[in-house]
């Protein structure tokens, strides 16, 4: 009975991961397709989660989505995680003299969720709830470095269009970040402006990302000790979470 319960437990898991991936809602033959799962079986933990407002349908079953009750519990965690993670950010920032971001993966952008500006008179500056990409950026970079190479292909091929070398220039920069805890933007989303960038990963599965964009003109003599303190930061920021959670 344990072991079933976890299967139900995992198939559920499973098919909240892939209605959240769809903007336009799917289908029960979509989503048992996806999984490789019995449309029946879907049905029973599809009806299970609707009635936990976990997902919602048009009735027909045949947009299911995302429900309110899991909005909800996501809006509660990037609060939690927003408020914790402010007070190291401004740190950072303070010590290194530049901005210093925090963004949230959402399917295949990155929305900004904070920003401390930098005390440099030549600065970068965004706006809370700007979108970038996760392609040519630094943090971007960082949050696909916690996906599979397929994961991430599959995610940018619904947005970019890259070409193999490209593409293939990309997964080894995800490798690398993958290995050193972080990633690098050379002039690449904006000419002029680089940035370093490492990654998070809440326990409710949501994908946070720090960076530091500064202009180019002093990314190159400052990278070395900014990657050293963007990674002590962020396990900080992890330890500030993993204490809340206990």
């Amino acid at each position: 009975m344990r072991k079933l319960g976890i299967q139900v437990i995992s198939r559920a898991a499973a098919i909240l991961r892939v209605c959240s991936a769809s903007k336009a809602g799917l289908s029960l033959g979509e989503i048992a397709a996806e999984l490789a799962l019995p449309r029946s079986t879907v049905q029973r933990i599809v009806n299970a989660l609707v009635t936990e407002g976990l997902l919602q349908t048009n009735g027909s079953h045949h947009s299911i989505r995302i429900g309110i009750g899991l909005h909800a519990i996501a809006l509660a965690q990037r609060v939690d995680v927003v408020e914790i993670a402010h007070t190291f950010l401004k740190e950072l920032s303070q010590k290194t003299g530049e901005t210093v971001d925090l963004a949230e993966l959402k399917s295949d952008h990155l929305v900004f969720v904070d920003q401390v500006s930098g005390s440099q008179r030549l600065r970068t500056i965004s706006s809370v709830g700007e979108i970038f990409p996760l392609h040519n950026t630094a943090n971007g970079k960082a949050a696909l470095s916690f996906m599979t190479d397929n994961d991430v292909v599959s995610r940018l091929r619904s947005t970019i269009d890259i070409k193999p070398a490209s593409l293939n220039l990309l997964l080894s920069e995800i490798q690398l970040a993958r290995l050193k805890g972080f990633a690098e933007d050379n002039d690449e989303h904006m000419e002029g402006i680089s940035a370093i960038g490492t990654a998070f990963q809440t326990r409710t599965g949501n994908i946070f990302a720090i960076s530091i964009p500064m202009p180019s003109v002093r990314f190159q003599s400052k990278k070395q000790q900014l990657a050293e303190m963007l990674m002590l930061f962020r396990r900080k920021i992890e330890d500030a979470l993993n204490a809340k959670k206990a």
